[in-house]
């Protein structure tokens, strides 16, 4: 495909990118970073946790991108007594054709997007039922394996941590999520507008659809074929093991304040995030300003903040923040045209 072709097919994905914003705007209000976040993930194949306190419309927001995109959608209100096969299926016994036999009955989890509310509710044993689904978008059951739809996304919603009655989840099941995005209290103007909306009668806003299934199959091809520049990559590399405590290539503060750092995935997530950051802005290519764009979101879950760190008040925001600040951006000119120096 020629690059004036991928250019003329950007700019059509940003004009439908503005049309999703327009949709969604009738029953989201601000949130405009968060939606972004989501949308990135969609188009790159990634998988969105969402945290926040409750009643900040995570929930209504999965459900309107679900309503604005032809895709089949199902919901799991996860909770302490939820069990694995409730989400991936179950074999039973059929006696129906006259003989005794075993068939497997489908979970909600068969579904384009999967909205797993308040994933943090449940043990660590249930949460353990996604890790597949998510990595490799199959399902194990008994002794048989079943292919999920395509395309297929989790967005998982989960409250604060410390709120009572919450499990942590485990380092292998947040690595399975490209972004951990934060979903904040809205501005003041935001939330007027929110109690002018939500407080008066009349029908609720109708959504159109904007993508089909083989669309967002098709934006998901485009997005991986925007060109990410040698001098990008060197960039996401250095960012990346700069997470790393105690190795040669992080600096003091990070050895200080971190037990571990982030793996490869990491630097695959940020240059995916970084390729439709810029498709969604119908750029033909990877900007340095897209990789720190994306740098919070892939990088704070990845990341085990340390006691010490905690003791003086330093987030995983704070330090990617920091390294944001030391990590020198390479220069585009000590790069030949074919990407080598």
């Amino acid at each position: 495909m020629s690059q004036d072709r991928i250019g003329e097919y950007l700019q059509q994905f940003a004009a439908t990118r503005q049309q999703m914003m327009e949709q969604l705007r009738k029953t989201i209000v601000g949130q405009t970073g968060v939606i972004e976040q989501i949308l990135a993930g969609i188009f790159t194949r990634g998988h969105c946790l969402l945290i926040g306190v409750p009643g900040l419309a995570k929930t209504l927001l999965v459900s309107s991108l679900s309503e604005i995109m032809e895709l089949s959608f199902k919901r799991i209100q996860f909770t302490p007594d939820l069990m694995p096969t409730d989400i991936t299926g179950t074999m039973i016994l059929d006696e129906s054709s006259g003989r005794r036999e075993f068939r497997f009955v489908a979970g909600p989890i068969f579904a384009n997007i999967l909205l797993a509310d308040e994933i943090n509710r449940t043990p660590p044993k249930t949460q353990a039922a996604l890790l597949q689904a998510m990595a490799e978008r199959e399902v194990t059951v008994g002794q048989e394996t079943h292919k999920l739809p395509e395309p297929f996304f989790v967005i998982a919603t989960q409250n604060p941590i410390e709120q009572e009655g919450t499990y942590p989840l485990p380092e292998a099941q947040l690595d399975r999520f490209m972004f951990t995005v934060r979903v904040d209290y809205p501005s003041l103007e935001e939330e007027k507008k929110i109690l002018q909306t939500t407080t008066r009668s009349g029908d609720k806003e109708k959504l159109e659809k904007i993508l089909s299934n083989k669309a967002i199959l098709n934006l998901q091809k485009l997005v991986l074929s925007v060109p990410v520049g040698e001098y990008v990559l060197d960039y996401v590399a250095r960012l990346v093991r700069a997470t790393r405590p105690g190795t040669p290539d992080a600096p003091d503060f990070a050895t200080k304040w971190l037990d571990f750092g982030a793996g490869p995935r990491a630097g695959q997530n940020l240059v995916k995030a970084g390729q439709a950051f810029a498709a969604m802005d119908g750029r033909y290519s990877v900007s340095i300003d897209d990789i720190r764009k994306a740098a919070e979101p892939v990088l704070r879950h990845r990341i085990g903040v340390n006691f010490q760190a905690q003791a003086e008040g330093k987030k995983a925001e704070d330090i990617i923040a920091k390294l944001l600040e030391v990590i020198p951006e390479p220069q585009v000119e000590r790069y030949s045209r074919t990407g080598k120096r």
